[in-house]
């Protein structure tokens, strides 16, 4: 197949391009900078910008299925002069009309956990808008939601960090936010399944790692890969709220009134669709293992926790 993968030179896109050319796929790199990635000998690259229809049109030419990529991270205030509603609606907007003038006939679209219209959000709500761009176009499509996803050049555990502070630091709502960190060594294989199976067509999946973290787990995970060692304490969210909101008005704080709301609510999935790639979530990577480290002492402290619960 002839695959356009838009996005295709960032942290996600550069593993499901190695994952597709390993399939025997003829694969195409459609980003702003795609000579920053370092991709595989023959993987074509092009340079386009998805807020440009002009710019990116003319890749969709020939093509048997697009994988749409392109994202700004919910984790970190737009950097300036771009917006979630730039990016992602008017991103996919734009690969839409190009997919559909071009006759390409297979859309995969990587949404996220939670999006919709109505959330609470930027990021939220313009994934769920796009979802609907997607759903209401005249493509075949498939729909993919996966929680935060982790591994070589992505941000997750990064993100936390600047969240935190070694030995002893304070959390949100101590840290009680709950994700599903999914490695991306497991998730490109199954947006490549989603590409080559039409099985999947007309499917919208919630994908998942292995278990479940609050963000106070994950904190002490990367410290612990560290050498080091971490205390969380509790920062009321009202408190957090206003502090993050007022630091949301200075130009280089990387943070905001957004980010606050999304440490509002969890990035669970309730039921993980990975069966229907032929897998359990048993068979997937932890984010322990991915850094090295033991999390006897989260698992027994999750475990304390569910019997309370019970």
């Amino acid at each position: 197949m002839r695959v356009l993968i838009v996005g295709g030179s960032g942290f996600v896109g550069t593993a499901l391009t190695e994952e597709l050319h390993g399939r025997g796929h003829d694969v195409a790199v459609l980003s702003r900078s795609p000579s920053d990635a370092d991709f595989p000998s023959g993987v074509e690259t092009v340079s386009g910008d998805v807020t440009d229809y002009e710019s990116i049109e003319g890749a969709f030419s020939g093509r048997d299925a697009v994988v749409n990529l392109v994202a700004l991270s919910p984790l970190f205030k737009p950097p300036s002069g771009t917006s979630h509603e730039e990016i992602h609606l008017g991103g996919t907007e734009n690969v839409v009309r190009a997919a559909e003038e071009h006759g390409v006939p297979k859309l995969v679209q990587m949404s996220a956990l939670g999006a919709d219209p109505d959330g609470t959000t930027a990021y939220i709500r313009a994934k769920g808008e796009a979802e609907n761009v997607v759903r209401e176009s005249s493509l075949e499509w498939v729909i993919v939601r996966p929680s935060v996803v982790f591994g070589d050049g992505g941000e997750f555990v990064s993100f936390t960090k600047v969240l935190t502070t070694p030995y002893v630091t304070g959390l949100p709502g101590g840290g009680k936010t709950r994700f599903q960190p999914i490695w991306v060594g497991d998730l490109a294989p199954m947006l490549a399944d989603c590409v080559e199976d039409d099985s999947h067509l007309g499917h919208a999946y919630d994908l998942g790692g292995p278990e479940v973290l609050t963000l106070a787990d994950v904190a002490k995970l990367a410290y612990r890969a560290d050498g080091k060692s971490v205390a969380v304490l509790p920062i009321p969210m009202p408190l957090a709220g206003i502090g993050l909101t007022i630091a949301g008005a200075i130009p280089f704080v990387p943070m905001g009134a957004d980010q606050y709301r999304s440490l509002k609510f969890d990035n669970t999935v309730s039921d993980n669709d990975v069966g229907a790639f032929g897998r359990t979530p048993e068979e997937l990577r932890p984010l322990a293992d991915y850094l090295g480290v033991s999390d006897e002492a989260g698992e027994a402290e999750r475990d304390k926790a569910a019997t309370r619960a019970a």
